[in-house]
């Protein structure tokens, strides 16, 4: 935290943080009080303001972008749901060209989330779309040069050609929708998995391995995770997913540069209560919005979030014994570094872009600006 500092930019980049002297024809923006913050960088993200990514249109793509900008996020991975290899590579193909518009959020690549699910852990995602990993399947994605992030139930047949071909493409390897014991996870380790996806959401637990290995009992992602240092993952901080003993142990456990605050959210984000659809339209997958979380239409399980990622920065620091910049990091340079794109933006340090989030002292966004620019 640096008090009464001042951060010059130049051509949308970063020149200097602290006290140096402007230029007489700089614009100079003073904020009365209020925190400058680096722009969040969501790593997990489905969709908002009425739009899914796995619409695959440029339109949808840039409404879901522009609607997390307003909750300060100015970096985003648009993230697969479970879905056709057509509805895939559609979806791929339009964020690919939201890319080149240069407008609004900066779009770094594509987390390939779904559908390399394992059939017993999907959560909300259509299991029309569910498949196992094969080199005809996901080598037309990564050809595409897209793709950051990449997920894979670590218990699959074909999940390690799956991780090694992700590890060839310079992605973040992740397990995730996964009822993995400690041995595959040991295996995909090996291979370069280094992220579990929403921690203790649709992921093995003691318990669920029973019904896999009745005996003796299994050690589970959980364990993996915290056991190893290298391991990072990431938490639900709507206030839903996760109560807040749950949130302040993972803080504890991980800390702030292995555990990243993401908001895994759907087109409800911004929309009143109602029914929605998660995913492509085609695949029939329906959830409800109560306004605070997604449900499945039962009510009897979570589907994914509502809110944006100021919300989860509010109920990290209101939930845990995390400091201020400590739940700041967790919602920007941490994902930024386990993304590969920390050189880019994350933090307020010279030569980086000039992505930032203005805050009040509630957190509430005031302002939004990217490459120096401001959106909101």
């Amino acid at each position: 935290m640096i008090e009464t500092a001042t951060v010059v930019c130049r051509d949308g980049k970063i020149v200097s943080v602290g006290n140096a002297e402007l230029p007489e024809d700089a614009q100079r923006i003073d904020l009365h009080g209020d925190f400058l913050s680096p722009g969040f960088v969501d790593i997990h993200v489905h969709g908002g303001n009425g739009a899914d990514f796995m619409d695959a249109t440029v339109e949808a793509v840039a409404t879901a972008c522009l609607a997390h900008a307003k909750h300060g996020t100015t970096t985003i991975f648009p993230t697969t749901s479970t879905g056709s290899p057509e509805q895939i590579m559609a979806m791929i193909d339009a964020c690919g060209q939201y890319q080149q518009l240069q407008t609004g959020p900066n779009l770094e690549g594509i987390h390939l989330y779904g559908p390399y699910f394992a059939e017993d852990k999907l959560g909300c995602h259509s299991p029309s779309g569910r498949r196992d990993p094969t080199p005809a399947d996901f080598n037309r994605y990564f050809a595409t040069g897209l793709i950051r992030i990449a997920t894979c139930a670590a218990e699959l047949p074909g999940s390690l050609d799956f991780y090694e071909t992700a590890k060839r493409h310079g992605c973040l390897i992740t397990c995730g929708h996964s009822n993995s014991t400690w041995g595959e996870m040991q295996v995909a380790f090996e291979a370069g998995m280094r992220h579990v996806d929403h921690f203790w959401c649709a992921m093995s637990s003691i318990t669920s391995l029973r019904q896999r290995f009745p005996a003796p009992m299994q050690a589970s992602m959980a364990e993996f995770v915290l056991m190893h240092d290298e391991m990072s993952t990431e938490v639900l901080a709507d206030g839903c997913h996760l109560a807040p003993e749950l949130l302040e142990f993972a803080f504890r456990m991980k800390g702030p540069h292995r555990l990243c605050l993401v908001t895994d959210c759907n087109r409800a984000l911004d929309l009143p209560p109602g029914n929605y659809c998660f995913g492509n339209p085609a695949d029939n997958s329906w959830f409800y919005s109560d306004g605070k979380v997604g449900w499945t239409l039962n009510r009897k399980g979570l589907a994914s979030s509502v809110v944006g990622m100021d919300h989860m920065v509010r109920q990290m620091k209101n939930s845990t014994t995390a400091t201020l910049p400590e739940v700041i990091r967790m919602a920007s340079l941490t994902p930024a570094e386990r993304a590969g794109v920390a050189e880019l933006t994350g933090s307020i340090a010279p030569g980086k872009r000039a992505d930032f989030v203005v805050l009040d002292q509630h957190l509430q966004v005031k302002q939004v600006f990217t490459r120096g620019e401001r959106l909101f």
